[in-house]
């Protein structure tokens, strides 16, 4: 069966190479294609289809008389129509099951979530980054109005991810403690399970319509909401940001720099893995639109915190990463941690 106009023999052989440099890191030639993989193949029409895939833009030659190696075309190629499917070992799923036991002890997402990093890294020997619950898409679980003296209260938003933000307003003197809760109550009826984002300006306004004559300290509590609305940024865990620094392709000083250097920036990283895709996303390369990740892979995924994307499991390699594994452990890890987040 011809995919894209790749002949069937041709995909045996993308296959095989892509397959031994991954495990090897060495360019590839025709003869190890021929004694390894048992394609019935000489090595001579192995190494005219090698020179074909090169040409239409699949396979790289380093050096002249060196092996070939896949080329980002060539890993997505791979990866969209080729790669076997993982099974994870016995082993791996009983270590998974024990590290989600710790898991189940933990009340604090933010504890969870770091702790999910360091799982992920020690399970592909890569670079982890676990997103946590963005704020925008937590929902509003509770506000509460704690009265200091007559003059001063703490207006206190809960979320159902744990966020919590205060903010210290002025009472009214009209007001007493009976009416105060009213007006809580009614902002908590208006406000139950709905999210950041989902507070509009028009929300807001029609907020305001609803509760015009309590405006006074309306008007502060809803200034608090405002600037909650503008906040955006959620915070990236790490895991074995070190595991980078074994792979062969990292051994250039200036390229090693030049990605220590984007772990250390929130907002770049979180433009990585926010935007919330269905399933398993891989970006291979220059698709990951950051210079310093064009020699790098990202694998992700999204985690669910009540039925709704809130944060995101990613795994960071070179592009000669063990896709097939890679996937295999983010779908178990995120399915687990999705069941852990919903007993929250």
């Amino acid at each position: 069966m011809k995919l894209m106009g790749i002949s069937e023999r041709k995909q045996k052989i993308l296959h095989a190479v892509v397959t031994d440099y991954i495990q090897t890191a060495e360019p590839v030639g025709s003869r190890t294609i021929s004694r390894r993989y048992r394609l019935d193949l000489s090595a001579a029409t192995i190494r005219n289809e090698m020179a074909d895939l090169e040409e239409m833009g699949y396979l790289s030659q380093p050096h002249t008389s060196a092996g070939r190696i896949p080329s980002q075309s060539g890993y997505r190629f791979y990866v969209d129509n080729l790669m076997d499917q993982a099974e994870l070992t016995a082993q791996e799923e009983d270590y998974i099951r024990r590290l989600f036991l710790q898991l189940d002890k933990m009340r604090e997402i933010d504890q969870i979530i770091q702790y999910t990093a360091k799982i992920l890294s020690q399970l592909t020997n890569y670079t982890s980054l676990v997103l946590g619950p963005q704020f925008r898409r937590s929902a509003f679980k509770q506000l509460r109005l704690i009265p200091l003296d007559d003059n001063k209260a703490l207006v206190v938003l809960i979320t159902d991810t744990g966020f919590i933000r205060n903010n210290l307003i002025d009472l009214p003197q009209a007001l007493n403690q009976e009416e105060l809760g009213r007006i809580i109550s009614c902002l908590n009826e208006q406000l139950a399970g709905l999210t950041i984002e989902g507070l509009t300006a028009a929300r807001l306004r029609q907020l305001r319509g609803t509760l015009y004559n309590r405006l006074d300290i309306l008007e502060q509590t809803l200034n608090m909401l405002e600037e909650i609305r503008a906040e955006s940024e959620s915070r990236v865990y790490l895991g074995g940001t070190s595991n980078i620094l074994n792979q062969p392709e990292f051994q250039d000083l200036a390229k090693v720099r030049r990605l220590l250097s984007l772990f250390e920036e929130g907002k770049r990283l979180n433009f990585l893995l926010e935007t919330p895709v269905e399933g398993v996303n891989i970006r291979i390369g220059t698709e990951n639109n950051l210079r310093e990740m064009s020699e790098c892979s990202l694998v992700t995924a999204t985690y669910l915190l009540h039925g709704r994307p809130v944060g995101a499991v990613g795994v960071l390699g070179p592009t000669r990463m063990e896709y097939a594994r890679v996937v295999a452990i983010i779908e178990k890890i995120t399915s687990r941690l999705n069941d852990l987040l919903k007993a929250l």
